[in-house]
């Protein structure tokens, strides 16, 4: 009878122990930053072309880390309007890390940018990897400097923090991530922070609620700056919920609760491993809220590859690089965007593996998607904290 006890003890404490296990990677790739890039850096640089007869957008990046929808969100929109000049501006050249092994190559420099003597007509500042007062004083400056009479600028998420650090939104409204709010009005007390509402607006300068009011912010510009039948046709293309712009919004915050729902999928839920296939002219804002949407569902990885091994130009130009080797034969799901397909050759690598197939991005707005598939595979209440964390409320 004791050493049927001790059996069942030892058992009880595997077993907890492996829990434990399961749930810990998940937990701590989703709340510790991705790695910065330590490869190479000899990439044949071209600088892209410029239109002196199209409006300019400077989409500000740090290579250490740049929130991925934050980036390519409007990326993506000013790109689809066909009357901007975008661009994804760096210090140098170093790729930048938007995900665990993934990376984004800046298409010009700082000093790049001045040399051509481009002045944007927009700025756009993700959320970047200094969150704290303690700023990067070469960024903060150039953006001051650049910041003229005509210039329009436009805080996503907690690139608030930056933003704030510039002083041009002292005494003026200003809006974050409703999970970091209070932590960021405490550390820059001069604007004026409010809630409740997915973009502000002060003259010139604009600012989001979390990372899913990239596509608001985005879109109130584009409204402002090449009117309301451009904006209208980035309605239809996106397949977004509403006919106008959404002005109405809730900030709420990630709560005790809500970090329990997340705490108890990852100890007593399968975390699996997912894939996401990258290919040639890959649609920026469908793989960004992807990427973003199932890394917030933990699981246990989450790799970004193509099949060929290689760099990958997305539909408007940009590189992405992956590194490391995922083990395709041990995936329990590959995601495949809609419009992308399989190659023939390719399917026996994948043989045991499911594959999810997002073709009903071509109706359905992105977010909405993957909180649907989400809420199938893992529960309502689920999908509802993952909707929370992205601020999509």
């Amino acid at each position: 009878m004791k050493q049927l006890r001790n059996l069942l003890l030892i058992f009880s404490l595997f077993l907890g122990l492996a829990i434990y296990l399961n749930a810990c990677k998940p937990i701590k790739d989703l709340t510790n930053r991705p790695p910065v890039w330590k490869g190479e850096n000899e990439f044949t640089h071209i600088i892209p072309g410029y239109d002196s007869s199209k409006k300019t957008v400077f989409i500000i990046a740090d290579h250490e880390y740049t929130e991925i929808v934050d980036m390519l969100a409007p990326f993506y929109l000013f790109n689809k309007t066909g009357k901007a000049n975008v661009y994804v501006v760096s210090k140098d050249h170093i790729p930048i890390v938007i995900k665990r092994d993934l990376f984004v190559r800046p298409q010009l420099t700082f000093s790049e940018a001045d040399a051509m003597h481009i002045q944007p007509d927009v700025i756009v500042i993700p959320a970047l990897s200094k969150r704290t007062p303690a700023q990067d004083m070469f960024l903060i400056s150039w953006i001051n400097n650049h910041f003229l009479p005509g210039t329009r600028l436009l805080t996503i998420c907690d690139g608030a923090v930056t933003g704030a650090a510039t002083g041009l939104f002292d005494g003026k409204p200003i809006t974050c991530h409703a999970s970091d709010f209070e932590q960021i009005k405490a550390q820059f007390p001069k604007p004026r922070w409010v809630k409740d509402i997915p973009v502000t607006k002060s003259g010139n300068l604009f600012s989001t609620a979390g990372v899913s009011n990239a596509v608001e912010g985005s879109l109130v510009v584009i409204n402002e700056l090449f009117g309301r039948e451009t904006m209208q046709a980035l309605l239809a293309d996106i397949h977004y919920p509403e006919k106008e712009i959404r002005t109405s919004h809730e900030s709420i915050a990630l709560n005790k609760r809500d970090k329990v729902t997340f705490l108890k999928k990852a100890l007593f839920n399968k975390n699996k491993r997912i894939g996401l296939l990258l290919e040639e002219g890959m649609n920026e804002f469908e793989m960004a809220s992807l990427i973003d949407t199932y890394n917030r569902t933990l699981p246990y990885s989450f790799s970004t590859f193509n099949i060929n091994g290689a760099g990958i130009r997305t539909k408007f130009g940009l590189t992405l690089v992956t590194i490391g080797k995922p083990n395709l034969r041990n995936l329990d799901e590959l995601h495949i965007l809609a419009g992308e397909s399989l190659p023939e050759k390719n399917i026996a690598l994948f043989k045991n593996v499911k594959i999810v197939r997002h073709t009903e991005l071509q109706n359905l707005y992105a977010f909405d998607s993957y909180f649907e598939k989400i809420g199938r595979q893992y529960g309502k209440s689920f999908a509802d904290v993952v909707r929370v964390s992205l601020d999509y409320n």
